[in-house]
């Protein structure tokens, strides 16, 4: 059987497609392989291409994999989608990924190290505290605005307004329950 120098790898949770081509492209084979597998077959392979959209967990396996001896190359979904033939799943997914890979204008995503990982999870969390935080913020001024108070937009007024809800002498209505919410900033 001759050497697989492509090998297009669909991942997903449990079960991973995987489609093997030579260099001319000709199929060689086409598997469903486990998760708890899929280390263990690849380690059987000789060293060569393996590629995989970029994608939830791909980072993770191309270290794993590139572990082995073998070229990972990831690619953006959105480069894969025109070399799919038929329709949609996960075997016609890994036949389209291996040749994608085969092209040689491919443009490939670098592979992120495990600390690149850390700092984009850091930076996506303090984004997502930052738009809650502002959503928080406007819902309030815009209750309140209900009430006729009026203050202007931005987190630096934020003190002003918490101060207001937290007034015992303010004419909001004393079960509203933003004094609760005003806690949190």
């Amino acid at each position: 059987m001759e050497q697989a120098i492509t090998i297009g790898l669909d991942i997903a949770k449990h079960v991973f497609q995987v489609h093997g081509a030579d260099a001319a492209g000709h199929v060689l084979f086409r598997k469903r392989v486990t998760r708890a597998k899929l280390i263990g077959f690849l380690a059987t392979k000789a060293p060569c291409t393996v590629a995989m959209e970029a994608c939830a967990g791909a980072h993770y396996w191309a270290r794993e994999i590139s572990k082995l001896g073998h070229r990972v190359r990831l690619i953006a979904p959105s480069y894969v989608k025109p070399f799919v033939k038929r329709q949609k799943n996960d075997a016609a997914d890994a036949e389209a990924i291996c040749e994608a890979a085969q092209r040689p204008s491919m443009r490939f995503v670098p592979v992120k190290t495990e600390e690149q990982q850390a700092n984009g999870i850091v930076f996506r969390a303090r984004d997502l505290l930052v738009r809650q935080r502002t959503q928080c913020v406007n819902a309030l001024r815009g209750h309140l605005f209900e009430y006729g108070y009026i203050f202007p937009q931005g987190i630096t007024h934020v003190a002003t307004l918490v101060a207001l809800v937290e007034d015992p002498r303010s004419s909001l209505p004393k079960n509203v329950p933003y004094r609760r919410m005003c806690a949190s900033f």
